[in-house]
């Protein structure tokens, strides 16, 4: 059996300087590793789930806190606060109160229906008076070339006595419409009323009166149906 030879082991070990480095990256990746629960290094997908958490934990709370103070949560809204007093001040009305509540309203509601059937009242009064006015005037204007025929006979021969009251009949029945006859000679010039068809100078008149009726004017009312036709006397200068 051959001897030992300390040189030859010495030169097989490998040098200090190189095996140095790689125990002190072991070290280092051990040390950095998380340690799980069980005592145990946590991998890698672990370590970065668990900032993640931490980091949403950390948005929330300064949301919370904002200005130093923490959010309210929202009331009801005001609608629904509007509605809640409403009801709480009808049911503090007591039976009797509600009542007279309910009757005032009535009150006013028909106080408001008759003052509109007063005006609708008074509105139709208007339209049936006009409407009246417009018939009658339209049976005047009908009959008005036989009513002057009369007043040509009756001023230019006497009137027998059957004739003259059939002439007053009709006299009569449009005085009860409210028909006024008007011009008579000797009264003044009227041009609201009166249609000089001639005028002609007069040494004793002193102002424009009338002389001659051609034919009598109407009215109803103080509505001018037609004018009276006349003949007027004017002073020469």
């Amino acid at each position: 059996m051959s001897g030992f030879n300390a040189n030859d082991y010495l030169d097989d070990l490998p040098d200090a300087g190189d095996a140095a480095p790689h125990d002190a990256a072991a070290d280092t990746s051990a040390s950095a590793a998380p340690e799980s629960p069980q005592g145990k290094p946590s991998k890698p997908s672990e370590a970065s789930d668990a900032g993640a958490e931490q980091a949403a934990h950390a948005d929330a709370g300064s949301d919370d806190h904002a200005d130093g103070q923490p959010k309210q949560q929202q009331g009801p809204s005001d609608a629904d606060g509007a509605d809640a007093h409403g009801d709480a001040s009808k049911e503090t009305l007591t039976p009797l109160g509600q009542a007279k509540k309910e009757a005032a309203e009535y009150l006013d509601a028909l106080q408001r229906e008759r003052a509109e059937f007063v005006n609708f009242r008074n509105r139709s009064k208007k339209e049936q008076e006009r409407f009246r006015e417009h018939g009658i005037t339209d049976v005047l204007t009908a009959l008005l070339p036989a009513l002057d025929d009369i007043d040509r006979i009756r001023a230019h021969s006497e009137l027998d006595d059957s004739f003259n009251a059939v002439a007053a009949k009709i006299d009569k029945a449009f005085a009860k419409f409210g028909v006024e006859k008007f011009g008579e000679p000797g009264e003044e010039f009227d041009p609201t009323k009166h249609e000089a068809v001639l005028h002609k100078p007069a040494p004793e008149a002193t102002k424009e009166t009338v002389d001659t009726v051609v034919e009598a004017g109407y009215r109803v009312g103080d509505r001018v149906i037609r004018a009276a036709r006349v003949v007027v006397a004017s002073p020469k200068n």
